[in-house]
């Protein structure tokens, strides 16, 4: 007897009826009457899920009744053309394989809508819902399309450490890294933890981002990007913020802030579309279930124009928005930096459309950014998108060595472990720019999802890391 081959449901569901077939997967749901049992299968290929029709004279009574949601079978069977709605062909089943049996009693997953709180404490489990699957692909395609999009302008794929002795933001918010005994910590004749003793011979801590790193590989390769892991230890329990996430970092020498900005919105336009394109279904279905102008949304940013405005106008616009009675929370005023709530209105209610806010005061902004001549300002671009506020955060790189030292010694910074830093702008430095795109902040904008620990499979915050 010839050896059936399984398929997978994305592909059964768009095969010509006719065949002997097999399809294995996880049950949705199991409906029918006396005669006929219905059972909806899934195997995370797709949204969509394939009808298997059983006839229950021809299966085993207690086979079908350990089928029930969660269970995990394999269906032999002929793909014959529906006579149902919903789908266009489904399977006649001849011979069903439990894998694994499902508690139905147990299982944490019913067939009735669950808050996306619950969801987060069943993490492990809730990767087999419609919503995460959904979520999951569209993760799993964009990380696909960003090092597409690289690759085909010539950048470098650059790994830089996740370990790290340097703090790029210099916000000092990092976790330590050590293999000390943390009840017996050595201690040295000023009685400071003796960290000659760790591992490293130093302080180390998780990276916070792969820029400075980053702009090493640009003076010598001349484009590249990090795509990786990076940590805050910032005790922030809010909607936008994960202790562990991933983060776009690209870099490029003799590129200025135009340059810059013009490759941030080519790129982002390149990913929503490219979301459009290859994630249809799974987009469509979460505008159908939450939010019905995300693909309305992913439609305009593809096709409309960013909008580049200086900090300064920024402000004055905001300020006039409270002069007419709009209230935020935080105060406006030139020199504050931006809350979320205010890059909103500038993207959704002023402007209709993406905002690139350049030119923010230097006392906000990070010491490797270009000063402007006005000694004010820095050369630096945030990216702002509707529903979320910032969605990319990048600069100018200041090229020159005094400007550099003098802004870290402005801002008291340790120069020990910036030393190898500074020797890009001593050796042969160029102009260079770059950015940072947050992975989850654009997943955010794609799914339409509301809270960021709902686009990343296993979500890191203050005080939860489970798994």
């Amino acid at each position: 007897m010839e050896t059936i081959i399984r398929t997978k449901v994305k592909d059964l569901l768009k095969s010509q009826p006719g065949n002997d077939v097999l399809a294995k997967g996880w049950v949705r749901t199991k409906r029918g009457n006396k005669e006929v049992a219905f059972i909806a299968l899934n195997d995370g290929s797709t949204i969509n899920n394939i009808q298997i029709v059983v006839d229950k004279t021809k299966v085993d009574a207690d086979t079908l009744a350990k089928i029930t949601t969660g269970a995990c079978i394999g269906v032999t069977g002929t793909l014959v053309e529906s006579l149902g709605g919903g789908q266009a062909v489904e399977i006649q089943a001849k011979e069903i394989e439990i894998y694994g049996v499902c508690d139905p009693m147990r299982y944490p997953l019913q067939k009735k809508d669950t808050s996306f709180e619950y969801l987060r404490t069943v993490a492990h489990m809730r990767m087999r819902t419609n919503t995460f699957g959904a979520v999951l692909r569209i993760r799993n395609h964009m990380a696909n399309a960003i090092h597409q999009y690289f690759y085909n302008k010539g950048f470098v794929y650059l790994n830089t450490p996740l370990i790290t002795a340097s703090d790029c933001e210099g916000a000092g918010q990092m976790f330590q890294v050590t293999t000390m005994d943390l009840n017996n910590i050595p201690k040295n004749k000023k009685g400071q933890v003796d960290f000659t003793q760790d591992f490293f011979g130093k302080q180390t801590s998780l990276t916070v981002s792969g820029q400075l790193e980053g702009e090493l590989g640009a003076t010598a390769l001349g484009e590249i990007y990090t795509f990786g892991p990076t940590f805050r230890a910032e005790n922030s329990n809010t909607p936008r913020h994960l202790a562990e996430f991933w983060m776009i970092e690209p870099e490029m020498a003799f590129y200025d802030i135009k340059d810059n900005m013009d490759l941030a919105e080519d790129f982002i336009k390149y990913l929503v579309k490219y979301a459009l394109d290859n994630c249809y279904d799974d987009v469509k279905f979460l505008n159908d279930k939450y939010d019905d102008t995300l693909l309305e949304r992913l439609q305009g940013v593809s096709g409309t124009e960013f909008v580049r405005l200086p900090y300064t106008q920024g402000i004055e616009i905001l300020e006039e928005a409270v002069r007419n009675g709009v209230q935020f929370e935080y105060p406006v005023s030139w020199g504050v930096d931006l809350q979320s709530e205010h890059e909103r209105y500038l993207v959704e209610k002023h402007f209709g459309r993406p905002v690139i806010l350049t030119d923010y005061p230097k006392d906000i902004k990070a010491f490797y950014m270009k000063q402007n001549e006005d000694g004010k300002t820095v050369r630096a671009m945030d990216v702002l998108f509707p529903k979320i506020g910032e969605i990319i955060g990048g600069s100018e790189r200041e090229s020159s060595l005094e400007k550099l030292e003098t802004r870290i010694d402005e801002l008291q910074m340790s120069r020990k472990n910036l030393e190898w830093y500074i020797d890009t702008r001593r050796f042969g430095s160029c102009p260079h720019s770059g950015f940072g795109l947050g992975f989850e902040r654009l997943l955010l904008f794609v799914t339409g999802m509301t809270n960021i620990r709902d686009v990343i499979p296993f979500p890191r915050t203050p005080k939860n890391a489970e798994y």
